[in-house]
């Protein structure tokens, strides 16, 4: 009799577990992290920039032909995220301007920068969630340099940064929780974040081992200053179009000016 008291309380005993394994292998939308693989970086073993003999490369992104029809993104699952918005919120995969120019496009130069030193940012780059949005959609950083992500909505958010480098991470973040803040070792353009609660939720960031770098606003522009004199690859990426890139040469004290087009006919 006491061995069956034995074997029934291990079953028992074996059930809960095996129910606690269950609710945890579900963590991925409620707890769990990824390890990452970011060391530190520094970039103050080279020489400064030389102000006097830089130049710069400053241009405009646009876009032609048909402009895609974005999609209403549905919540109505989420109230507290849906009485946030008094007007139908859109998909953001492509976003130009009335005047022909394209928002959310990384522009950055691609050269060897090695030998020179740059400053760290002081403040991280910045998204929020709220209205269950992520937002900016683009953001960009420097290796090293910090990037924070909060919740300002009244549900929890999960953000799941998918990087193919090893440096990403999936951590839920509560209502009113902390800043999320992680920087990364190696470039990786682009890496998708996304929320595994919120399917539609997504925003991706660029990492660029070097400060030569924008992301462009409203009216398409962008403007890469203090650059070293010599031959680059001026390359711009947008998540629906690919990537566009062309050789550039930067002269001593001379700005270049860029136009950069995307097409409806572009696609990676």
């Amino acid at each position: 009799g006491d061995y069956v008291k034995v074997f029934t309380k291990f079953v028992g005993m074996a059930a809960v577990f095996a129910l606690a394994v269950s609710f945890a292998g579900c963590g991925s939308k409620q707890a769990s992290t990824e390890p990452s693989d970011n060391p530190p970086v520094s970039h103050s073993n080279g020489k400064p920039v030389d102000a006097a003999s830089a130049g710069s490369v400053t241009g405009t992104v646009k876009f032609e032909g048909v402009v895609p029809q974005m999609k209403i993104i549905n919540m109505i699952d989420v109230p507290n995220c849906a009485k946030l918005h008094s007007a139908p919120v859109m998909t953001e995969s492509v976003v130009p301007d009335d005047n022909g120019t394209l928002q959310n496009v990384l522009v950055y130069l691609q050269g060897d920068f090695s030998a020179y030193s740059f400053s760290q940012a002081a403040e991280p780059v910045k998204v929020d969630q709220e209205g269950c949005i992520y937002t900016p959609h683009v953001v960009a950083v420097m290796t090293g340099d910090p990037l924070e992500v909060t919740n300002k909505d009244a549900v929890t958010h999960n953000i799941n940064a998918m990087s193919q480098l090893h440096q990403g991470w999936n951590e839920t973040q509560v209502q009113g929780g902390q800043p999320i803040v992680r920087s990364f070792s190696k470039e990786e353009i682009p890496m998708p974040v996304k929320c595994n609660m919120h399917p539609w939720m997504r925003f991706y960031a660029a990492v660029v081992n070097h400060p030569y770098f924008q992301v462009t606003g409203k009216d398409g522009q962008f403007s890469l200053r203090n650059v070293p004199p010599g031959t680059y690859t001026l390359t711009a990426w947008q998540e629906t179009y690919g990537t566009k890139k062309q050789t550039i040469v930067v002269q001593p004290k001379q700005e270049q000016a860029v136009s950069i087009t995307f097409t409806d006919k572009d696609r990676p």
